[in-house]
């Protein structure tokens, strides 16, 4: 089973980035920074917020959808804000989407907000609404049941330090996490967590159990060359139940992002 997480920076490089997901086919795809704009019939819109201006594949999810054509697609808004068509404003959903294989067999999945609601009027001031998705499927190949779950984590505008909302961020997201997955499976949380690799978010994880794979495995990031800004983590993967035989790996090629694609097979 390949268990892929990736923040899909809204298909900005949408040209290799969909091709890199055919060609893999990953059973389980957890990805964020997902755009859904159903109304709108344009491959590309434009997201404006003050001076970061930012191209987005108008409906990057039935984009992916479209390259995995045999996994069950969920997608989990965390509002609905606004994209532009030059000065014409297009009602979007943003959010994240969890792509499984019909190979396997969802027995269990939550879905719900590791930071406040669903923005129903515009994406909100930050750090705004964060959803998250979590899916436990049955691998007969192995007899063992595995849940999944992920969660983009909030932004914060003076940076990646550890606060309050980050804090209750962490303990939703095992809440959410432990509302589905039982006692012998084997467990993975995953995201772009928006901390740093010493933050109370990760050390939260730690003392459930779980073993961060980015860091244990002395990566030197998870940022591409497209990411310009200090500072080189941003995404993790947690494993508990594996007894520390992971197959994981951080894939600084192709860039299809401005994050790297994290991958764990089992």
């Amino acid at each position: 089973m390949k268990i892929m997480c990736l923040n899909g920076w809204g298909g900005k490089m949408h040209d290799v980035l969909l091709p890199y997901l055919q060609r893999e086919q990953p059973d389980i795809l957890c990805l964020q920074e997902v755009v859904h704009s159903p109304r709108s019939s344009k491959p590309e819109l434009t997201y404006r917020d003050g001076d970061h201006v930012l191209p987005q594949r108008a409906n990057f999810f039935g984009d992916v959808c479209a390259v995995l054509p045999t996994h069950a697609a969920s997608f989990c808004p965390a509002a609905q804000g606004v994209l532009w068509d030059g000065d014409i404003s297009v009602p979007s959903q943003w959010g994240l989407a969890t792509f499984v294989s019909r190979d396997l067999p969802v027995i269990g999945q939550a879905q719900g907000f590791v930071h406040k609601s669903y923005g129903t009027d515009g994406y909100g001031d930050h750090p705004r609404s964060r959803s998250a998705h979590v899916v436990r499927v049955h691998d007969h190949e192995t007899g063992r049941s595995v849940t999944v779950g992920h969660m983009h984590g909030l932004r914060d505008l003076r940076g990646k330090m550890d606060t309050v909302e980050r804090r209750a961020q962490a303990r939703s997201m095992l809440a959410l996490f432990d509302s589905v997955a039982r006692a012998d499976d084997i467990a993975v949380i995953c995201g772009d967590f928006n901390v740093e690799p010493d933050s109370e978010t990760l050390a939260l994880m730690r003392k459930a159990g779980f073993e961060e794979l980015v860091t244990s495995g002395n990566f030197p990031g998870t940022r591409t060359a497209q990411y310009l800004k200090p500072g080189r983590f941003a995404d993790y993967m947690l494993v508990r139940g594996l007894g520390g035989r992971a197959d994981f790996d951080v894939i600084y090629t192709p860039e299809v992002s401005d994050h790297c694609p994290l991958v764990l097979r089992l």
